[in-house]
């Protein structure tokens, strides 16, 4: 059934005479059906009765010019959605802000606008004095932007004339000029608001195009004077920002708009509010949204990258840099005044912190670096702009060729290819002396089997390694670890034995007895303590640890020996080595070895043995001939060569010489044993080595010399027996005979 319109109001008198067709008409689409909007205020509706009128007024308020002004003008720069924006130009110019560093740069400027205004004023040619000034102040400007230290860089990214996210924005995007009503296809549209709380407006997000390409950009927004860095709370976001990024990004996801993500922050809002909102949250959850959207993402640093408010954006399939930005954890100041104790040590922080473009690019946290003209990106803000969308037009041409999947792994890998790490280097000793003194393992808590792998490792070193100094573990670290561990099985057995509580006591009277010698009694005890352990150290419960720990010290400790002689006479081998090659170079004894190597072919013999006695008597000639030109080469560059023992007759007089080494040591203890007052004395010198280990007192070295000369007098009567002294001088002419200047050193004194 078809609605039967309403009955029209029928008007009267003055107040009908009143109304127009126009207002008639305009009034149609309002709530009271036939009353013009504009006559409400002073009219009223229905028929009066007495005491009783029923108006309807409109309240007056404040005309804004948003979000459209009255008249737009559709030429105005920028397009005519710059109505929309609340990022107006200035109205006055940016003022000039020289850096600490750029002061040298002001002088020669200063001086050439002198030289201009003398010249204006005298109507004088000074053009050859200006451009000569103008070449200096170049010169001084590319060796002063091309030689920047970290925190100069720093200052550089904080330069408060720095373009901002809309500056690059507007002069990236596109510029359309379209009526005012039409607002797709456009520059610029900015989107606000998290639909949650407020619209945060240290946080800009909005779809644009670059060459008919349309992106959703986003980025920080600081203020370009103090008014606009007040209203966007100095670019550092609240957690109202990040959940606007957000439903932003997953707008651009569904739509499929390539995301845009401009970084210029000191970090995330650090207030109260904002923790209680929940800032640390609405960061993870960025970072976990972002690395599963399906569109590239590019994100770029064009100022300081400090923090969470950073963190929270980067998460890109690539991360780019303009050339003077920074990109860190902590700010140098904050840093140093943790490690240094002191924000004056910033600079030392900047380039500790490796937070530049180059430094970031080669540790591949960022992939690419964006130029900046010479006096940083502020000198020239059109031609950085330019560099920036030259940037990501090249960067979402490469990533608009992968696949969803791969765009995914490619964003993931990206990030876990992150950083590297560089061990070995010695630490700053400055740093060393603030950093946390590294706890000792407690000895026993150690287990065996890392133990015996920290020496396993070490053996494998010392067998792949092609030269003993590119060993890297710490020898004698491990070693003292393992005395550690020695020390402590020791005192577990001494404790499982039943005897530490003696051991204590022998050690309080040893101390009371610092500088007294020690009785008869005290050393028979000190023995008899000794043998018992040692007797029953075989029952101990770890007693097998005991003795597998000590395998590997004695491992460890002739390894180090073999070591340390072996880069001793390493450059001794290098020089015998090279000298044998310039022998062998020798023409004379070259054709001779060659004529040798002929004569031996033609013979057909194989072995030495097989060999008729002409050619074995030719074999030795050369062999001679070869060995007293190594000889004389050798001694002629400084080297004496003290033996030439042949092997065979060096090893039987090794044999003879352990012989009588094992007679003269079994005739000593034999006297020893035989002889109270000798073996009462070296058992006192025992007593007070162990004692006075650590005494460097002159009364104490005094006291050993003295024992020592005793026992030594008493050894040397054993000597002077006739057997031992005449095998003594046997040995001496058979190792004269082989080794002409050969001193018998091999025999124990």
């Amino acid at each position: 059934m078809a609605l039967k319109p309403p009955n029209p109001v029928i008007f009267s008198g003055s107040f009908s005479s009143a109304i127009s067709s126009s207002d008639l008409q305009s009034s149609m689409n309002s709530v009271v059906i036939g009353v013009p909007l504009k006559t409400l205020d002073r009219g009223h509706i229905g028929p009066r009765r007495k005491g009783l009128n029923t108006t309807a007024k409109i309240r007056k308020v404040i005309k804004h010019e948003y979000p459209w002004p009255k008249d737009p003008d559709p030429n105005v720069k920028g397009g005519v959605l710059s109505h929309l924006s609340s990022f107006k130009p200035l109205k006055e110019n940016l003022k000039p802000v020289t850096l600490e560093f750029e002061k040298p740069l002001l002088d020669l400027r200063n001086k050439i606008i002198d030289v201009q205004k003398l010249a204006n004023e005298t109507g004088l040619d000074f053009s050859h004095q200006i451009i000569s000034l103008e070449n200096k102040y170049q010169q001084a400007l590319k060796d002063l932007y091309t030689h920047l230290t970290p925190m100069q860089r720093v200052n550089i990214a904080r330069h408060l004339n720095r373009p901002t996210f809309l500056d690059h924005i507007f002069n990236i995007t596109d510029k359309a000029r379209m009526p005012f009503f039409i607002l797709w296809n456009l520059q610029f549209v900015e989107l606000h608001g998290d639909r949650a709380g407020y619209d945060d407006p240290a946080i800009v997000t909005g779809i644009g195009t670059i060459d008919g390409r349309r992106f959703m950009f986003m980025g920080h927004q600081k203020g370009r004077n103090t008014k606009e860095n007040i209203q966007r709370n100095f670019g550092m976001p609240t957690p109202h920002g990040f959940r606007k990024s957000l439903r932003m990004m997953k707008y651009a996801d569904h739509h499929g708009f390539p995301i845009v993500i401009f970084i210029d922050t000191p970090g995330a809002f650090a207030d109260l509010k904002s923790e209680e909102l929940g800032q640390g949250e609405a960061i993870a959850h960025n970072l976990w949204t972002m690395f599963g959207l399906k569109v590239p993402i590019v994100s770029i640093v064009v100022g300081e990258g400090g923090s969470g408010g950073a963190l929270a954006v980067v998460s890109a399939n690539k991360l780019l840099m303009l050339e003077n930005a920074v990109f860190y954890v902590a700010s140098p100041e904050a840093c140093a005044a943790i490690i240094w104790k002191t924000s004056k040590a910033s600079s030392k922080a900047a380039e500790k912190l490796k937070i530049t473009a180059n430094d970031l690019c080669r540790l591949q946290i960022a992939d690419g670096i964006i130029p900046e003209p010479l006096g940083g990106a502020h000198s020239d803000p059109k031609w950085t702009s330019l560099q920036i969308k030259k940037a990501i037009l090249e960067s979402m041409d490469e990533l608009e060729k992968m696949g969803t999947k791969e765009l995914l792994r490619h964003r993931m890998l990206k990030v876990r290819k992150v950083g590297m790490f560089e061990e070995g280097l010695p630490v700053d000793p400055e740093k060393k002396v603030n950093m946390k003194r590294k706890e000792e393992p407690i000895p026993g808590l150690i287990s065996v089997k890392v133990l015996q792998g920290e020496v396993n490792k070490l053996k494998e070193q010392i067998l792949k390694a092609k030269d003993i100094s590119s060993i890297n573990i710490d020898q004698d670290g491990l070693i003292e670890k393992l005395k550690r561990e020695i020390n402590y099985e020791f005192s577990e057995a001494a404790k499982a034995l039943g005897i530490q509580e003696k051991i204590g006591k022998m050690r309080d009277e040893l101390a009371k007895a610092e500088n007294e010698q020690l009785t008869s009694g005290q050393i028979e005890n000190l023995e008899i303590l000794k043998n018992e352990f040692n007797e029953n150290l075989a029952t101990a419960p770890n007693y097998e640890r005991l003795q597998y720990k000590l395998s590997l010290l004695k491992e460890l400790t002739e390894a180090k020996i073999f070591a340390e002689s072996y880069k001793k006479t390493l450059p001794l081998k290098v020089k015998v080595n090279q000298k044998f090659k310039e022998i062998l170079e020798k023409s004379t004894l070259k054709q001779n070895i060659e004529n040798l190597k002929d004569e031996i072919e033609k013979s057909g013999a194989f072995a030495n043995k097989e060999f008729d006695q002409q050619l074995q008597e030719r074999v030795l000639s050369v062999k001679k001939q070869l060995e007293s030109e190594f000889v004389n080469a050798i001694e002629s560059s400084g080297v004496h060569v003290a033996s030439k023992v042949s092997q065979s007759s060096m090893s039987t007089i090794k044999v003879e010489v352990n012989e009588l080494n094992a007679e003269i040591n079994q005739m000593i203890q034999d006297v020893i044993e035989s002889t109270p007052d000798l073996k009462n004395k070296i058992q006192i010198l025992k007593s007070e080595m162990i004692k006075d280990k650590n005494a460097h007192s002159q009364e104490a070295k005094e006291k050993f010399t003295r024992l020592q000369q005793q026992i030594k007098q008493g050894v040397d009567d054993i000597m002077s027996n006739v057997k031992v002294k005449d095998r003594y001088e046997q040995l001496q002419t058979e190792l004269a005979e082989l080794a002409s200047g050969y001193d018998g050193s091999l025999i124990k004194e």
